[in-house]
């Protein structure tokens, strides 16, 4: 099944994930502007009681500039952009921020903790797609039956919240009822892995850490040092922070006085997503990140990691055309 035309004609076949706190706005418009597809969180845009609404800013101005981009380099348009909106009943704000999307006509939705029929109406009613984040064949089939138009497939050493199983079965047993829209998430930190994540059955990558450590990203430079100064041997995966599974940096919680290796479990039940959650201090900086960090050895700005992984994807098609061709 060929793609939904707002996800072709990409530089590279790459989604920028939506970070939660580190994507704003720079980094979106550098990530469409460079060619991939660039997202936020919705609940990123915050605002204090009284001001004017941070969505609403951010919008106009994503939609504003890659406008004016397009105008200039009528050759060479920015690509698309995403929202993603956590569509779990501790969102306080999702009702609003949905209506906000299908004003400004949001090209790109996605949905994480939660599929429901009516988010997928609001997106389709604008002309966007929807594309749900799972973690299981299940949940893959439930997203689908509520109308997603695509799924976004979190597998093992992914960053924030991830799923526990091989990239190669996650994959493997969705295509085998789905041939739609399918992202991987998992570890994808270069070319390579980008043209893996194709051959095993995906039609896009689904990077995320790689761009904590880059100019745009709104993470504090310990954060972005934590990244390029350490590998997979140094992620934790726990539900501890969050109610929901995840991989986090073990030096982060290390510095936060426990002992990243012997981490409590936390009560699902307990997840809350909403502005006024409360969470004991020494956790404001425990970091997430997947697995893949080892290829990132420097701060820099976005569309140069583009640019990297634009060269390193095209040579090793290369490579492979090499090898199936004897």
């Amino acid at each position: 099944m060929a793609l939904p035309p707002i996800l072709q004609n990409l530089r590279i076949p790459v989604v920028g994930s939506p970070l939660f706190i580190i994507s704003n706005p720079d980094l979106v418009i550098a990530q469409c502007k460079a060619g991939i597809v660039g997202a936020f969180p919705a609940l990123n845009a915050r605002e204090k009681e009284g001001e004017p609404i941070m969505l609403e800013a951010w919008l106009k101005r994503i939609t504003e500039e890659l406008d004016r981009h397009n105008q200039a380099n009528p050759d060479n348009p920015a690509a698309p952009f995403a929202v993603n909106q956590i569509v779990h009943r501790s969102n306080a704000r999702l009702e609003r921020d949905l209506e906000i999307c299908h004003r400004w006509k949001v090209p790109i939705w996605i949905t994480s903790l939660g599929a429901r029929v009516e988010v997928n109406e609001a997106a389709h009613d604008c002309g966007g797609i929807t594309l749900h984040d799972i973690i299981n064949n299940t949940f893959a089939r439930k997203a689908i039956e509520k109308g997603a138009d695509g799924l976004i497939a979190v597998a093992a050493g992914a960053g924030g919240h991830a799923g526990a199983q091989s990239p190669f079965a996650l994959v493997s047993e969705i295509r085998e009822w789905f041939d739609g829209p399918l992202l991987l998430s998992g570890a994808i930190a270069n070319g390579r892995s980008i043209l893996a994540a194709q051959a095993m059955g995906a039609d896009l990558a689904y990077i995320g850490s790689p761009f904590i450590a880059t100019d745009e990203a709104n993470a504090v430079p310990d954060y972005k040092q934590m990244i390029v100064g350490h590998g997979a041997e140094d992620i934790v995966y726990s539900n501890l922070f969050t109610g929901v599974h995840g991989n986090y940096l073990k030096p982060s919680i290390a510095r936060a006085g426990m002992d990243p290796d012997n981490l409590e479990r936390s009560d699902p039940s307990k997840m809350n997503f909403g502005e006024n959650r409360e969470k004991p201090k020494s956790w404001k900086e425990i970091w997430g990140s997947g697995q893949g960090i080892g290829a990132i050895r420097t701060v820099q700005p976005a569309a140069r990691l583009i640019d990297t992984l634009a060269a390193q994807y095209a040579d090793a098609k290369a490579e492979m055309r090499k090898i199936v061709n004897g």
